[in-house]
């Protein structure tokens, strides 16, 4: 099934040095720009993350220290790939947890702002979990009755991530073609940050989704406790997360 777009749509994956969205980089980034019109725009770029990439994850996605060691690092391409991204959507395959937090962080250590609040997600991962609960190579085999070839390859992900998602709309007749629909349909949490450190209560309200404050509000700890922020702005917390905090003490001072 033909997207309905009225934007956009960016299909991208990443190859990382790792998991770890706080300590960890981008070395790979192949993204697919779905126009409403249904031409298409692909491009991969490899990208020096100023840090090893070690061997136990070379082995997964082949990508090694001498293959991006020419490679420019995330903050020189940080504006083109802004360039490419405005007024796009953006899906793929765990992008909520990983994929998006990831790549917010890079935009922060680039001193680069981009606003990826502004933007709809729509996560292939989900839409098929809720509806078959496999993982990528089975879930293009079962949708596009297709081999995954190159699984861990960034541009091969991508690509079976798009055929996977038209796959899903043809299959699932209650799923609607339509980019809000489907970003509100595979959102699995009410995050305010993308790490889904500060989350939104049933009341809307800003509390804490970890630690001795799970669900208190942000609010109501800063002015309780007030050195709690200064122990999140010094740890070993997302960028985004601190710059989220950051938003909601200035915020609070108008008060």
């Amino acid at each position: 099934m033909k997207l309905n777009l009225r934007n956009p749509l960016i299909f991208f994956d990443l190859e990382t040095t790792g998991i770890n969205i706080v300590s960890d980089r981008i070395v790979e980034i192949s993204f697919l720009k779905i126009m409403p019109s249904g031409d298409e725009i692909s491009k991969t770029i490899l990208v020096n993350p100023g840090i090893a990439i070690p061997k136990e994850v070379t082995d997964i996605h082949g990508i090694s220290d001498m293959d991006v060691v020419n490679a420019p690092s995330f903050a020189e391409i940080a504006q083109s790939l802004i360039n490419e991204f405005e007024g796009c959507d953006f899906a793929g395959y765990n992008l909520n947890k990983f994929d998006i937090p990831l790549l917010a962080e890079e935009f922060l250590r680039a001193n680069v702002d981009f606003d990826l609040k502004k933007r709809k997600f729509v996560d292939v991962q989900v839409i098929f979990h809720k509806m078959e609960q496999r993982t990528l190579s089975a879930a293009y085999k079962f949708y596009c009755n297709k081999e995954l070839k190159d699984a861990h390859s960034a541009q091969a992900d991508t690509r079976a991530t798009f055929e996977i998602l038209q796959s899903q709309l043809d299959r699932y007749h209650n799923l609607e073609n339509d980019i809000n629909w489907l970003s509100d349909f595979s959102a699995q949490n009410n995050n305010v940050d993308f790490a889904g450190r500060i989350v939104y209560n049933e009341q809307g309200v800003e509390v804490f989704n970890f630690g001795k404050y799970k669900g208190v509000a942000v609010e109501e700890v800063l002015k309780n406790d007030t050195g709690y922020f200064g122990w999140i702005m010094n740890g070993d917390f997302p960028l985004y997360t601190k710059k989220v905090l950051t938003s909601i003490k200035l915020r609070s001072f108008g008060k």
